[in-house]
C-alpha cells in the first residue's frame, strides 16, 4: 500500500519540527510501504503516540495532532474502503497537522522520602537534576533526573535505591510541569560473598584473587565498575558481568554474582604505515591470550620497512630495515598485583638521524597498587652498530628503568577527563662511550577537563620533557639521544627534524627535550569533530632545555568518532620554520594526538 505523507508543524523551533518529523513511522518507513490498508492504519494510528511524546521531550504537553487519511481521519467507520479506493488512484495522502501549544517550564517540583513523604535533606540539587523550576520541562530531563537520584544513592552505599512513584501533572492554566518524584533510598549496605563462575578457563582463583574487596566493604558501585575495568584488562577476558543480589544475605550483606567469559586463545593480524618522512612499513603479527592458562600473553611481531628517501645522516645507507620482537607478560608473579613483563627483539633501523642494527631485551616486575597507580623496575639491554654523521659505532647498552604510571582518565583513545601522567629514571651501568654513571629522566603529564556537562567541548594539554646527565652528547648512542618532531610530538615538522643538527644541518640528536600542546576538542555532532590545536618543543644539546631555540606549529583536526576510537586526521603548519624544514604536515591514526 504505497503512500505519500506531508507533516506541518505550527509554530515551535526547529528542534520541535525535527522532533516531530523523526518521531513519525510515516515519515521514517515512506520507502517501506506496509502491505494492505491495515497496515497503514496502523502506522498512522502509532504515530499519536510517537508524536505525543516526541511534543514532551521538547516541553510541550497541549498538543493537537489530527491525521487523515485519503482526507480521512483513520478511525474513520469505511476507512478500509476509503483507502483502497485511493489506493486506485495512487499512492494514497496521509497528512500529519502538528499543533504543538505553548512550551511549558518546571513548576513546583519536590523530591520526597517514599516514606515519610517529605522531602529529602540531602540529595542532588533541582539544577543538577535539570528539574530547576522556570527552565524547559523537557520529559527526557525527568527520566534522567530519576536514574541521577538513584545513582546517589547507590553512591552513598544504598544498593536498592529506587523511585518508589512519581506525580507528573501539567497545569495547562499556569503552562507548569509539576513534578513529585517518591525516592526510596533502601538501607546502607556493605559487600558480601563475591561468587565466580565460568573461570575454568583461568587457574583456580585468579578471579578471586584479584577481587580486592574483602567481605565488610562499604557497598559502592564505583568499586564494581573498577573491578570490571581491571578485570578486562587480561587479554584472555572477553566479558565481565557483575550482578548484585537482590537482597541482603543474613549478616545484612549484599552478595555479588561475576561471570566471565573467554576470548579465543589465540589471534593473528597484520598493520600498515606509510609516511613521507620516516618510513612506511608492514607488520604482521600472532598472539596468544592464556598460554599456560594463568592469563598469560605472548606476541610475536615481524616487521619490514622502507624509508623512501635518503637518510641525511647516512645518505649511502640502504632504506631497508626490518624488526622481529616479542613480547611476554605473566601475571600475579609474586602477588596478584605483580606481572612480570619481558620484551626482545632484532631489529635494523632507518631513520634520517642514524642507521641502527642490533639486539634490545628488557625484562621488568611492575607492580599495581590500585587501578591508577603502578611502578616497574627492570633491566635494559642493547649491543647495536649504529651509523650517523661520525662513522660507524659499536655501543653496548645496560640500565635499571623505573617506569611510574598515573592514570584517572575515563578512556584509553578519547579521555574527557583526569590526568595521565608517565615518568621514567634510568640509571645507566653502561651507556655506550659513556661508561657507567649516567642517568636518563624523561616525563609526561597530560590532563582533560570537559567545559560542557554533555563532553561535547574537552580542552586537552599536555607537557612532556627529559635530560639525559652525566655524558656528552656524542659519548651517548645516537639512538638514546632525545629527538622531537612528527605527528607524535610536534605537529608541521618532519619526524627529527626539531631537534639539534651539526655544521652540515644533519640531525644529531640532543641531551634534553621539551615539549607541549593544548587542544580543543569540539564534537559537532555525535559522529563527527574539530580539533585546533598548538604544539611546541625541540630537542637540545644541552643537559637542560634551552627555551630560546623553540619550534612551534598550529593546525586543525577533523576527528570521526568510531565504537573503539576516534579516527584522527590533523593538518599542521609550523610557525617559525627553519631552512630545513618543510611548509606543513599531515597525519592520520586512531585515537587522540594524546
Amino acid at each position: 500500500m504505497p503512500y505519500t505523507v506531508t507533516i506541518e508543524v505550527k509554530g515551535g523551533d526547529s528542534s520541535v519540527k525535527s522532533a516531530v518529523t523523526d518521531a513519525s513511522n510515516l515519515e521514517s518507513l515512506k520507502d517501506r510501504a506496509p502491505s494492505g490498508a491495515a497496515g497503514l492504519i496502523r502506522r498512522a494510528l502509532s504515530d499519536y503516540e510517537r508524536i505525543t511524546a516526541a511534543l514532551y521531550s521538547q516541553g510541550y504537553y497541549g498538543g493537537n495532532i489530527r491525521m487523515a487519511i485519503a482526507g480521512n481521519a483513520p478511525d474513520a467507520p469505511n476507512i478500509f474502503d476509503i483507502v483502497e479506493a485511493a489506493r486506485k488512484r495512487g499512492p494514497v495522502p496521509v497528512r500529519v497537522d502538528v499543533d504543538p501549544g505553548p512550551a511549558f517550564t518546571f513548576g513546583d517540583v519536590r523530591i520526597l522520602d517514599a516514606r515519610a513523604r517529605r522531602p529529602i535533606p540531602d540529595g542532588p540539587s533541582l539544577r543538577k537534576l535539570g528539574l530547576e523550576p522556570g527552565q524547559p520541562a523537557l520529559a527526557d530531563n525527568v527520566v534522567r533526573a530519576e536514574a541521577i537520584l538513584v545513582d546517589f544513592w547507590r553512591d552513598q552505599g544504598h544498593p536498592f535505591a529506587r523511585i518508589a512513584d512519581k506525580d507528573v501533572v501539567a497545569d495547562h492554566a499556569a503552562k507548569k510541569l509539576n513534578v513529585t518524584l517518591l525516592v526510596e533510598p533502601g538501607p546502607v549496605a556493605t559487600f558480601g560473598r563475591f561468587t565466580v563462575s565460568g573461570a575454568d578457563f583461568l587457574t583456580p582463583g585468579f578471579i578471586e584473587d584479584r577481587i580486592e574487596i574483602p567481605p565488610g566493604t562499604p557497598y559502592s558501585p564505583e568499586r564494581l565498575t573498577r573491578l570490571r575495568k581491571r578485570l578486562l584488562g587480561y587479554q584472555a577476558i572477553a566479558s565481565v558481568r557483575i550482578r548484585e543480589g537482590e537482597q541482603l544475605d543474613r549478616e545484612g550483606r549484599v552478595p555479588v554474582y561475576i561471570e566471565v567469559t573467554p576470548r579465543e586463545q589465540r589471534y593473528i593480524g597484520f598493520a600498515a604505515k606509510y609516511s613521507s618522512t620516516d618510513g612506511s612499513s608492514l607488520n604482521g603479527f600472532w598472539g596468544h591470550r592464556n598460554l599456560f592458562g594463568g592469563g598469560e600473553t605472548l606476541r610475536l611481531d615481524a616487521t619490514v620497512s622502507w624509508f623512501g628517501q635518503k637518510p641525511e645522516a647516512v645518505p649511502d645507507a640502504d632504506p631497508f630495515g626490518y624488526k622481529l620482537a616479542a613480547s611476554f607478560v605473566k601475571p600475579g608473579i609474586y602477588t596478584a598485583q605483580d606481572d612480570l613483563i619481558a620484551n626482545a627483539a632484532i631489529l635494523r633501523e632507518v631513520t634520517n638521524a642514524y642507521v641502527r642494527e642490533g639486539v634490545t631485551a628488557l625484562v621488568g616486575i611492575r607492580h599495581r597498587f590500585d587501578d591508577t597507580l603502578s611502578v616497574q623496575v627492570g633491566l635494559d639491554f642493547e649491543q647495536a652498530q649504529v651509523e650517523d654523521t661520525t662513522g660507524t659505532r659499536d655501543d653496548f647498552v645496560a640500565g635499571v628503568p623505573i617506569d611510574i604510571a598515573y592514570d584517572t582518565t575515563d578512556n584509553a583513545l578519547d579521555p574527557t577527563q583526569g590526568i595521565r601522567a608517565a615518568a621514567t629514571v634510568e640509571p645507566f651501568a653502561y651507556l655506550g662511550q659513556s661508561g657507567a654513571g649516567p642517568v636518563m629522566m624523561k616525563g609526561t603529564f597530560a590532563t582533560y577537563r570537559a567545559l560542557d556537562e554533555d563532553k561535547r567541548y574537552i580542552l586537552a594539554g599536555r607537557v612532556s620533557a627529559g635530560s639525559i646527565f652525566g655524558a656528552s652528547l656524542f659519548d651517548v648512542p645516537p639512538q638514546r639521544r632525545f629527538y622531537a618532531g612528527g605527528g607524535g610530538s610536534v605537529r608541521g615538522y618532519d619526524y627529527q627534524a626539531a631537534s639539534p643538527r651539526d655544521a652540515n644541518g644533519d640531525i644529531i640528536g640532543g641531551l634534553s627535550y621539551f615539549e607541549a600542546s593544548a587542544e580543543l576538542r569540539i564534537k559537532i555532532t555525535d559522529t563527527i569533530g574539530v580539533v585546533p590545536f598548538f604544539d611546541m618543543g625541540s630537542a637540545f644539546s644541552s643537559e637542560i632545555p634551552d627555551f630560546d631555540s623553540l619550534k612551534y606549529s598550529a593546525g586543525i583536526g577533523l576527528r570521526y568518532y568510531t565504537a573503539i576510537g576516534p579516527l584522527r586526521v590533523d593538518f599542521a603548519v609550523p610557525l617559525n620554520p627553519g631552512p630545513d624544514d618543510g611548509s606543513y604536515g599531515v597525519y592520520v591514526s586512531l585515537g587522540q594526538a594524546f
